[in-house]
């Protein structure tokens, strides 16, 4: 399928409480067009980027995967976010992608902001993950994941690049900027979905949601309130541009080692 329609849920997100983000994201989702292929939510949907997975962490049966499930099968459409996991022990920051049929497929983010301790109570991921859903070929990752292009390298020949965050507005030249630098030279696609307002811990986030093109021109930037942004993106003028500028079969080759 040639384009695919998407759902950027820029929420402002209740502190450590997983019922009423739940609540709020069904609201936000409120008038949703019926041909909406995939909904993207924000990292850690469910609490805000909390380091307090004791409390707050739910089981891959929980209710919070659960909702998501019931989600998809009511909009027929992907669910995406991430959110707190607990699995064999060890607490991830997960990414759920959740098809209309109830299968899923996950990715705990790699690279843990060590700047408020994540990496003290969270365990990295070790593998990328790639989705083929209608034709493209997706690369969802997290947050700060952004900062390290080697991760998101197109070796895949991934037509689109998706990053949730709760990425601060202090750091949003870094954001903006970012985001361009992955769609140049990955020559693909690629969306920030960011969250508002303040959180637990009195850190603003303006959103700064964006659609970037393969040829690094903005789509899409959502306003600094919450916002639901319906976008299009589309296959065929994607190929032709890499046809025509054909960067990628140059790029240097390499192994990266966990």
């Amino acid at each position: 399928m040639e384009r695919l329609k998407l759902a950027l849920v820029q929420a402002n997100l209740v502190w450590e409480n997983a019922e009423l983000n739940r609540q709020k994201m069904e609201q936000l989702l409120t008038g949703l067009s019926s041909d909406v292929d995939i909904v993207v939510l924000p990292e850690m949907f469910t609490t805000g980027f909390s380091m307090s997975p004791g409390r707050l962490a739910e089981p891959m049966d929980g209710l919070s995967v659960t909702w998501m499930r019931n989600l998809a099968a009511k909009l027929q459409a992907v669910v995406t976010g991430s959110l707190i996991i607990e699995d064999g022990g060890q607490f991830y920051n997960r990414l759920i992608w959740m098809k209309p049929d109830g299968q899923f497929q996950h990715y705990d983010k790699r690279h843990l902001f060590t700047l408020a301790g994540e990496e003290k109570v969270y365990t990295a991921g070790q593998e990328q993950l790639l989705i083929q859903h209608q034709g493209w070929t997706i690369m969802p990752l997290i947050c700060y994941d952004l900062r390290f292009p080697v991760w998101s390298r197109n070796q895949f020949q991934y037509d689109l690049l998706l990053y949730v965050a709760n990425f601060p507005d202090k750091r949003g030249l870094a954001w903006r900027t970012l985001l361009q630098a992955r769609a140049i030279e990955n020559q693909s696609y690629t969306i920030g979905l960011n969250r508002v307002g303040l959180d637990g811990n009195g850190i603003y986030y303006a959103g700064d949601s964006t659609l970037v093109s393969y040829d690094g021109s903005i789509l899409a930037h959502l306003p600094a309130r919450e916002w639901v942004q319906e976008v299009e993106i589309y296959k065929e003028p994607q190929e032709r541009f890499r046809s025509k500028l054909a960067f990628l079969p140059d790029q240097d080759r390499f192994q990266i080692h966990t």
